[in-house]
């Protein structure tokens, strides 16, 4: 009788344990579902509000645009952290600059893809799986493959028109797809394995992005629009909706990097994939864009590539969680703590640091900043 005491009380422990992980796997999903809807609302609202200020206002200057966007995002999270809406967590200057400047570097290679954008996101989800599985040694199960398979192919069929190939479109297609992958990636691992949230890294990283894209934004511009963004003529309602357009980004950027670091690039990118089939209907029914059969056979099939991608991605995540459930709790605090970063392994963060470093990363994650 004496023995079952502590058995009982391990038991009960255990019990405890799993009801605790239990009521926070539900408050996690409840927060995923928060950011996913919000980076749904705002960049459909956001690309209908650009469409409005590039087909109607001829205001045709994206790059310039989005660093606009980016510098009014680090001013609305500057006043929020001086509110104390947030802390901010200072983070070693090689990491935050290298990673601003590379998600500033795919924004403009985004722009700069032209006819080449539709196919430029269809490759990234295949490409960033094989980044993952190679540096992360992340497992895709076949049904998650098939599924996305499925999305691409409906995306692939609604959104891509006719395209003509030539040797520097390849190239900037190229870079940007790797520029983007890469990007998206560190923007989950650095939330994860530095500990800082999706508004502290943003806050930290989007004076650089902006940067980037307020040196090189005119200059893209002019090559693509064959206009200069100074010489335009910003009348009030011009002028109202650039205001609009950055307000509105505000809460695009930040859902961004709330959805990678909460969720994975992966899921980010279909959801990335349901924005556009939703602003292709939106697209048809608010400003009476061309819409064909070809377009609704297209959304159709996405969406049911989509709803596969859920099923299965939230099976398997039940099936995680209740694995998790049965190991002993100490099993489960090793395992907690023992993700690594890229899929090395890496020796223990040293204490007493002010700042959390870039350097205490395993070296396959420094080499895509670095090149060593």
């Amino acid at each position: 009788m004496a023995a079952s005491a502590p058995a009982g009380e391990s038991r009960a422990a255990v019990g405890g344990e799993g009801k605790e992980m239990s009521s926070d796997g539900a408050g996690s999903r409840m927060g995923v579902a928060g950011a996913l809807s919000l980076s749904v609302t705002s960049s459909v609202a956001i690309v209908i509000c650009n469409k409005y200020l590039i087909s109607t206002l001829g205001f045709f200057f994206a790059t310039t645009l989005t660093s606009w966007h980016l510098m009014v995002t680090f001013f609305t999270l500057y006043v929020a952290q001086r509110l104390r809406f947030f802390e901010p967590k200072p983070i070693d200057a090689r990491t935050v600059i290298s990673f601003g400047l590379l998600n500033g570097i795919s924004i403009g290679l985004l722009n700069l893809c032209l006819g080449f954008n539709s196919m430029t996101k269809l490759a990234i989800i295949p490409f960033t799986i094989v980044l993952e599985t190679i540096f992360l040694n992340k497992k895709f199960s076949q049904s998650i493959k098939a599924s996305l398979m499925v999305l691409l192919l409906g995306v692939g069929i609604a959104s891509v028109t006719d395209l003509q190939l030539n040797l520097l479109g390849s190239i900037i297609a190229v870079l940007t797809i790797a520029a983007t992958c890469v990007g998206q990636i560190l923007t989950n691992q650095i939330q994860r394995r530095l500990k800082v949230s999706s508004t502290q890294l943003l806050y930290q990283s989007s004076p650089y992005q902006s940067a980037v894209l307020l040196v090189t934004g005119p200059f893209v511009d002019k090559l693509l629009t064959k206009r200069d963004v100074f010489a335009f003529n910003y009348t009030v309602q011009v002028v109202a909706f650039i205001a609009l357009s950055c307000s509105i980004a505000v809460c695009v950027n930040f859902s961004t990097f709330l959805v990678i670091g909460t969720t994975s690039p992966v899921t980010y990118q279909v959801l990335g994939h349901l924005k556009t089939c939703l602003v292709l209907s939106f697209g048809y029914i608010i400003l009476r864009d061309p819409f064909s059969a070809r377009n609704v056979a297209g959304i159709l099939i996405a969406i049911f590539g989509m709803g596969l991608y859920s099923y299965y991605s939230v099976a398997e995540s039940r099936k995680k969680i209740e694995a998790a459930m049965s190991l002993p709790v100490a099993a489960q605090m090793i395992e907690k703590d023992s993700a690594p970063l890229l899929g090395a392994k890496g020796s223990p963060r040293p204490e007493n640091k002010s700042e959390d470093s870039f350097d205490y990363m395993p070296r396959t994650a420094k080499s895509a900043f670095t090149g060593r």
